[in-house]
């Protein structure tokens, strides 16, 4: 997988709010949306996301890698992330 990158102009809140200012679309995600959010704005691998949500959220990694492709599959269809 290529490295992601967040829309420019997704703002995401702290409360898990995100707001895409091109279109007015309005989101919300939990806490591990909110983590994976996090993690590939600070240009982490898939890898390396994998294993933060196997650690923070005590899952195993088979279902962390799940959840994070899941989640990122949703974030493509969405055009709220990007291939970089």
């Amino acid at each position: 997988m290529n490295p992601l990158t967040i829309t420019p102009d997704l703002a995401i809140s702290e409360t898990g709010f995100l707001f895409l200012s091109s279109t007015g679309e309005t989101f919300t995600v939990n806490e591990l949306g909110k983590r994976i959010l996090k993690s590939l704005q600070e240009g982490m691998s898939q890898e390396r996301i994998v294993l933060v949500i196997t650690e923070e959220f005590d899952v195993d990694p088979a279902d962390a890698q799940r959840d994070f492709l899941d989640f990122v599959g949703l974030l493509k269809h969405l055009r709220l992330v990007v291939e970089a």
